[in-house]
């Protein structure tokens, strides 16, 4: 069984985040409370009523900190590419290549009327959102990748 995934205010983002509001401008940490994602902290943070140099200096914060954890899971992927194991060179390809051909071939088996075969409803959304997380993650880490590698020359 899955752990249940972290509220907004429960990660480092949110942490960091929330103090930080707090601290520039108590309104500021009352406005975010309610928020589930970066981005809606981002909308709340616009409409609230603190100065605009608040604003910016939280949603300053807010962007480098993703910044930071996407560097970070670059780095993670580059380090895996440049393993001698074939398997952490190959693992992303390998789930995109599973996961294509999978929903692939239960799309066709649910779309031929001859076969007893259907996909429940709830099953095509969990479908969908691992579907776009696992090329967006693919090709997304593969343009990190290159772009990286690009500055570094």
């Amino acid at each position: 069984m899955s752990k249940p995934k972290k509220k907004f205010a429960e990660t480092t983002v949110g942490k960091l985040l929330f103090g930080a509001a707090s601290i520039a401008n108590p309104a500021l940490g009352n406005v975010l409370k309610g928020v589930t994602s970066p981005a809606e902290a981002i909308a709340a943070i616009g409409k609230s009523d603190a100065s605009s140099d608040d604003k910016i200096k939280l949603q300053q914060l807010i962007y480098e900190q993703q910044n930071k954890e996407m560097e970070a899971i670059t780095s993670r992927w580059m380090a895996d590419s440049q393993s001698d194991s074939w398997l952490s060179k190959n693992v992303r390809p390998l789930v995109l290549v599973w996961c294509i051909v999978v929903f692939s071939f239960a799309g066709i088996l649910d779309s031929v009327d001859s076969v007893p075969f259907h996909i429940n409803e709830v099953w095509n959304d969990t479908f969908e959102k691992v579907m776009m997380a696992v090329v967006l993650a693919y090709f997304g880490g593969r343009s990190g990748e290159k772009v990286t590698s690009i500055f570094k020359k």
